[in-house]
């Protein structure tokens, strides 16, 4: 499966995006980097510079349809970039449109309630977006990772770092039952 990891030119969580990466490509599946312009992207160690990656395609030039998955990294600052350019929003919102799955950990649901696909869904984050995510018509829940439902797609999300474990073999699982 193509499997669509977004990211801002600059801020996401490094090991938000390359461990969930790497767990897709040893499950045999393809990730593709794509961002809103085109080089590579800085990706950070908390509020430290970290290494940079090179982007696969650019977000208002690549389709939705050509994923079978997405995965949103986190990051403080990298989900503020996505949900200020309109093409990531609408990237965004066609994977739910068309009943794809999502995964999205830590700081990333800003972009999903940028995008307005939380109402009615239950989902967990960074515990400082809870308030956005209830303000959006979502439900936050302090989970380590919450698979939801309550829609045209499945929604899987955590709230940090330290669950990016259970979050890769969740998304992975869902991911594969999807595909399947």
């Amino acid at each position: 499966m193509r499997i669509a990891f977004l990211v801002a030119p600059e801020g996401v969580e490094q090991v938000e995006l390359t461990d969930p990466w790497q767990a897709a490509k040893d499950a045999g599946h393809e990730p593709v980097l794509v961002s809103t312009k085109e080089g590579e992207i800085q990706a950070f160690n908390h509020l430290d510079k970290a290494d940079t990656f090179p982007v696969d395609e650019v977000v208002g030039e690549s389709s939705p349809g050509s994923f079978g998955a997405l995965v949103l990294p986190g990051g403080v600052a990298n989900p503020d970039f996505l949900r200020m350019d309109s093409d990531a929003v609408a990237f965004v919102r066609d994977f739910f449109e068309q009943g794809r799955p999502v995964a999205a950990i830590c700081h990333a649901p800003w972009t999903l309630v940028e995008a307005d696909v939380v109402r009615g869904r239950v989902l967990t984050s960074w515990p400082s977006l809870q308030t956005d995510i209830r303000n959006a018509g979502g439900t936050w829940v302090d989970e380590q990772v919450k698979v939801c439902d309550h829609g045209a797609n499945k929604l899987v999300t955590s709230r940090k770092p330290d669950d990016l474990k259970a979050f890769c073999e969740t998304f992975l699982d869902v991911f594969a039952r999807e595909a399947a």
